[in-house]
């Protein structure tokens, strides 16, 4: 699938913390350990499958004092991972083990649904999903595969109106309006998959979100190159009247941003060339990868940046 979630940014609290409860406790991989480009002073974890595949990135920045945010429209809700169906009850129990807060399973979609939150409250789900057990999962601490996170299941956005946002869903990144429940609109793309589902949430009068510590700072949809990516560019110019960003180098993907109609951030992320180009597969995450305008201050960064013990 080349449409859908490339990846989702978020931001935390404390560095150790972050990467304790979302390597241990959620049993990611971290695929990546870098840098905040434009703030080098601050990490950008980047949390995924095994090989860091589109669709099942979670990234963060993690600043040790950042105050909360505060959720509302113009603003990701809920980010939520995919699980297979017969393994939500295993991770209920995990939940209540590891004193992780989460809410009791219910259904949403015709599917089960285990929300929950991070330690800095940012607002997560695991979906069981009819399949997922077919795909691969990742033996992870005391994780056993058949019960892992398989990637993205969708993200819900908060809203003031689902025309606009829905327009550029399914006009620039292949989405269609597939169902509908209370006051939530389901876009997806074609076809069953990792990130495939963004859920268009509407609250009209509700107030602004303010990012901060458990805010998700922008949803990055997924380009197979940087033909793909200029066609999605012209598209929103042409039929919407957006403009973006240039494009930057993100070193894994090139990227350009832009606000859609209702305020939430959007991104366009290439899939290509992926967390593969600086580091062997089997030693992702392992060690500090910097861009090579901040090589010359590596030494002066490796002292600033927080002990992750």
């Amino acid at each position: 699938m080349s449409n859908g979630i490339h990846h989702v940014t978020a931001i935390s609290g404390p560095a150790r913390r972050n990467l304790g409860f979302y390597a241990g406790i959620l049993g990611l991989r971290l695929v990546k350990k870098t840098v905040n480009f434009d703030d080098p002073g601050t990490y950008h974890f980047y949390y995924g499958d095994e090989a860091g595949h589109p669709g099942t990135l979670l990234t963060f920045f993690p600043w040790e004092t950042a105050s909360k945010g505060q959720v509302g429209t113009g603003e990701t809700f809920e980010t939520a991972f995919r699980v297979p169906a017969a393994a939500i009850g295993y991770w209920a129990q995990r939940f209540v083990e590891k004193g992780v807060a989460h809410e009791t399973p219910a259904r949403r979609f015709g599917e089960p649904v285990l929300s929950f939150r991070d330690p800095d409250g940012m607002r997560l789900a695991l979906v069981g999903v009819a399949g997922a057990e077919s795909e691969p999962g990742r033996e992870a601490a005391d994780i056993p595969a058949e019960m892992a996170i398989r990637g993205f299941h969708s993200v819900t956005l908060l809203i003031e109106d689902a025309q606009p946002t829905g327009g550029i869903l399914a006009d620039v990144f292949g989405f269609a309006e597939t169902a509908s429940e209370g006051t939530t609109v389901r876009y997806q793309v074609a076809g069953e998959g990792q990130g495939g589902i963004v859920d268009l949430r509407v609250a009209p009068g509700f107030p602004r979100g303010n990012l901060g510590a458990a805010s998700v700072h922008h949803v990055a949809f997924r380009a197979a190159d940087d033909a793909a990516q200029a066609a999605m560019v012209e598209r929103l110019v042409a039929n919407h009247g957006l403009r973006t960003t240039r494009q930057k180098d993100r070193a894994y993907f090139r990227s350009v941003y832009f606000h859609e109609p209702n305020g939430v951030l959007f991104e366009i992320a290439t899939d290509v060339p992926g967390f593969a180009v600086d580091e062997p597969l089997a030693g992702l995450g392992q060690s500090l990868k910097l861009p090579a305008f901040l090589e010359p201050r590596r030494a002066t960064l490796e002292r600033v940046l927080p002990d992750l013990g």
